[in-house]
């Protein structure tokens, strides 16, 4: 069986170590994971290449079996796909394609690796919570956070014209969310749980002014740990980071494209964390 991730850029993308480490221990000798550079306006014809998928007539062991999909194909997606399930539709995207029957079923990992990550590290379900950044990583934590019991949240955003798509996902989810700028960033710290969605080195302007939160989620896993991650830990805070939320969601897909249920944890984890190491070391 063939599976694969597709986005772009897709070069850092740690999910090939991931599957295929799943694969190795899992003792699947017949499974393989590519990766394929793909963006938006790619994404319609190359599904349409990937030949024959599991389920099709006459497809045999090399079918296709399913995907891994990454920025900026998990909204785009939706459209191609024959069923979607609810916590794709509630969070606006899919990071999986799972090919059933012949047909393309789309789903979301990313919510349940952070329902994960924070279950892993000790978070207890937040009475309050502050979201930094408003894209579909951001979607996926308001879905976590409902899952957990939290029916309100804030949102710290740059541009509050460019939440429309994030206050949408909070509306179909129920959480009454609150929208300001960075601007107010003080003014909303004061809560359980801060779950930092901004990309690589943005955080970093606003780590001495997070110290102080109980507890801290980054999406981000490498480089690590980021500054905001740091001086949480420093002042006795919660640390959470995204290898962490990258590593369970990784852990449902193998669950939905296998079909099998336990899932070598321990060996993904090791592949991905010597994966970051040997980047750190080449690149340091």
């Amino acid at each position: 069986m063939r599976a694969a991730v597709m986005g772009s850029p897709i070069g850092h993308s740690l999910s090939p170590y991931l599957h295929r480490a799943a694969y190795r221990a899992m003792g699947l000798g017949g499974w393989s994971y590519e990766a394929f550079e793909c963006d938006e306006s790619r994404l319609p014809g190359l599904l349409e290449e990937l030949r024959p998928v599991r389920g099709q007539a006459g497809a045999g062991d090399d079918a296709w079996a399913g995907l891994s999909l990454t920025m900026p194909l998990k909204r785009a997606v939706l459209p191609l796909l024959d069923t979607v399930s609810e916590p794709a539709v509630e969070v606006g995207g899919a990071n999986t394609v799972v090919f059933r029957d012949g047909r393309r079923h789309g789903d979301n990992t990313d919510v349940y690796g952070i329902e994960q990550a924070l279950a892993e590290a000790g978070v207890p379900a937040p009475r309050s919570a502050t979201v930094l950044g408003g894209g579909a990583t951001a979607a996926s934590a308001l879905a976590a956070l409902r899952n957990l019991g939290l029916y309100s949240a804030t949102l710290l955003v740059r541009d509050r014209a460019r939440a429309g798509e994030t206050v949408a996902v909070a509306e179909r989810l129920g959480v009454a969310l609150a929208v300001e700028t960075f601007d107010k960033l003080d003014a909303c710290t004061g809560v359980d749980l801060v779950v930092s969605t901004l990309p690589g080195g943005a955080a970093d302007a606003f780590a001495g002014r997070l110290a102080r939160v109980p507890a801290l989620f980054d999406v981000i896993y490498s480089p690590w740990p980021t500054q905001a991650a740091a001086v949480v830990t420093a002042a006795g805070g919660i640390v959470v980071g995204g290898f962490e939320m990258l590593l369970h969601q990784a852990v449902r897909q193998v669950q939905l494209m296998t079909g099998v249920a336990e899932v070598p944890v321990g060996a993904m984890r090791a592949a991905g964390e010597a994966e970051i190491l040997r980047r750190s070391v080449r690149t340091g």
